[in-house]
């Protein structure tokens, strides 16, 4: 199967350190319930590590997508016609983004491990939303997946 050059999938998986708190948490529930016995503590272990790194899971689960002329990120869906022009922002300027100039209206699907990062204004007038902020590794992949989608999309 060949992918348009519109197409961009990635997940945002947690990096490996948080895997090994999870694997700590685990011990740490254990140990609680050392004192109970045996039994006890292999349930504390298995328990604790599994709820923790489901917890871990979950978060680090999130995906940014552009497939089918929209922009997928996390749970939201947004089309890219209604996108103007996507800005790359390395380590540094992402980090401004998220912190002092970030705008409280806009959608971010944010990763504290991630450090960079597209920003993309919303262009369409009914949306309250002024930008799209995505964490993603690959920001210049993801930058040129959506202008492709757009040109397609202006094209159709």
């Amino acid at each position: 199967m060949q992918l348009s050059p519109a197409h961009h999938d990635e997940r945002l998986s947690a990096p490996r350190s948080w895997w090994g708190i999870a694997a700590l948490t685990g011990l740490a529930c254990a140990l609680m319930l050392l004192p109970l016995g045996t039994l006890p503590l292999l349930a504390g272990l298995v328990g604790g590590t599994a709820l923790t790194g489901m917890l871990v899971s979950s978060y680090g689960s999130a995906r940014v997508r552009v497939v089918n002329g929209a922009l997928a990120a996390g749970d939201a869906r947004i089309p890219v016609a209604a996108l103007g022009e996507p800005e790359v922002l390395e380590a540094e300027e992402a980090r401004a983004w998220r912190t002092y100039k970030a705008d409280t209206r806009a959608f971010m699907l944010m990763r504290s491990y991630v450090p960079t990062a597209v920003r993309i204004e919303v262009t369409d007038p009914a949306d309250p939303t002024p930008y799209v902020y995505v964490s993603t590794r690959e920001p210049q992949a993801l930058a040129a997946a959506v202008r492709a989608a757009k040109a397609a999309a202006a094209r159709a």
